[in-house]
């Protein structure tokens, strides 16, 4: 009786077992429809020692499928499970015209477009990354509620967009744009002597609106702070720019209608803004030295670490 029961435990168990062929093909999809956003967050969050033919992505690469690979192999019956029941729902959907296999397409389409271009995947993990360079002098260099800082700001908001009606909501957020215009439109990039970083203050920066990356970035910062704006810095590999915080994505459809259509419709004509996305959801716009608009391209994309002056 305990053989007989022994055997017949065997033979509903190797029923329960998935060992088609066909099982390998679906794992192995599955797997690189994973690896590829995996990839992309930890390629965008390592340093590139910058091998050969970049030996050192590739490498990465493979192990990351064969992590997964050995992961999705041990669930393997589970994770099959899930997936006809996925497709049975997908079917349905599809059938009755709600949630189906095309809008699963424009999803993962979406979310790809995202972590390459939006850089959405390096805010994920910001605070983790290298220390920013210089960070209790880049402090102290802002000098938000200094006078001459804060003269300044209100004058530039005198300056330009003074009459703009009907924006009441984004008043801070224009204003803010009015520094950038006044700062942008009259800095010289000079380069930092040959032995080392120069953290010039802000209100050293506002006697002749020169200096290099980092010393833009402290001016632009300063000055949008002291007139109620929230400024962030940016580290990439040899470059620092400032950010400001737009608010969420509907604000963020509203900003991009004021610059393209009513504050910067020349400089932004037929051109994209250029933004990050961090992990509470949150819309930072670029505003680089080099941009002729708030959200102008991007110097450098890859962050390396960010400083935020709330």
């Amino acid at each position: 009786m305990i053989k007989i029961k022994e055997i017949n435990f065997q033979g509903i168990k190797q029923k329960f077992q998935v060992k088609k062929p066909w099982d390998d093909v679906i794992i192995f999809v599955l797997n690189i429809l994973i690896a590829i956003p995996v990839f992309i967050i930890v390629h965008q969050n390592l340093i590139n020692p910058n091998w050969f033919l970049n030996i050192d992505r590739v490498v990465l690469f493979l192990l990351i499928i064969v992590v997964i690979q050995i992961i999705l192999r041990f669930l393997r019956t589970i994770i099959l499970f899930c997936i006809i029941l996925y497709l049975l729902i997908l079917i349905y959907g599809s059938t009755i015209g709600n949630y189906g296999f095309n809008s699963v397409f424009e999803d993962y389409n979406s979310m790809m477009y995202s972590m390459s271009d939006n850089a959405y995947p390096q805010d994920i993990i910001i605070a983790k990354l290298l220390p920013f360079p210089n960070k209790s002098k880049i402090i102290n260099a802002i000098e938000y509620q200094n006078p001459k800082i804060r003269n300044f700001s209100i004058m530039a908001t005198s300056k330009h967009f003074k009459n703009l009606k009907g924006y009441s909501d984004y008043r801070t957020i224009i204003q803010c744009f009015a520094v950038f215009k006044e700062i942008n439109h009259r800095w010289n990039y000079v380069s930092d002597p040959k032995e080392g970083d120069y953290i010039a203050t802000a209100s050293e920066s506002l006697l002749y609106f020169s200096g290099d990356c980092d010393d833009h970035s402290i001016l632009m910062a300063a000055t949008i702070k002291s007139i109620g704006g929230t400024p962030r810095l940016i580290h990439t590999k040899g470059h620092i720019y400032p950010e400001i915080l737009i608010g969420s994505l509907v604000d963020l459809e509203k900003v991009n209608f004021l610059i393209k259509n009513v504050l910067f419709a020349n400089e932004s004509n037929e051109k994209q803004l250029h933004y990050h996305i961090d992990e509470r959801g949150q819309v930072w716009l670029n505003l680089d030295y080099t941009a002729t608009y708030p959200g102008g391209p991007f110097l450098s994309e890859e962050i390396l670490g960010a400083l935020t002056l709330d």
